[in-house]
């Protein structure tokens, strides 16, 4: 991520999916701030209309799964966010190892 991306997310969609996970897209941001080298995994199911892609790693709070899309090249839209479950966990942890390990 180049060091002027900028976040953009809906207002109601963030405000939706704190009520349903508990976190906001402004945490789930951090994911691309931090210095982790995070799992980012395309997803062609969802990419019809839009290049789609879900990223696993760690914030502060634990492991999330963030879904987004690069609208340009400097622009990432966050869709969704959410705390990992234990595969998903899981499965950072092995990229993990298998590239820092």
């Amino acid at each position: 991520m180049k060091s002027d991306t900028r976040f953009e997310w809906d207002p109601a969609k963030d405000g939706s999916n704190r009520a349903k996970h508990g976190l906001s897209f402004q945490e789930a941001s951090e994911l691309f701030f931090s210095r982790v080298d995070c799992l980012e995994i395309y997803d062609e199911a969802h990419s019809v209309r839009e290049d789609r892609f879900i990223a696993v790693g760690p914030i502060r709070l634990g492991v999330i799964v963030v879904v987004y899309a690069e609208r340009q090249e400097d622009v990432m839209r966050i869709l969704s966010a959410r705390m990992a479950t234990a595969e998903e966990r899981a499965r950072f942890e092995a990229y993990w190892r298998g590239r820092h390990g």
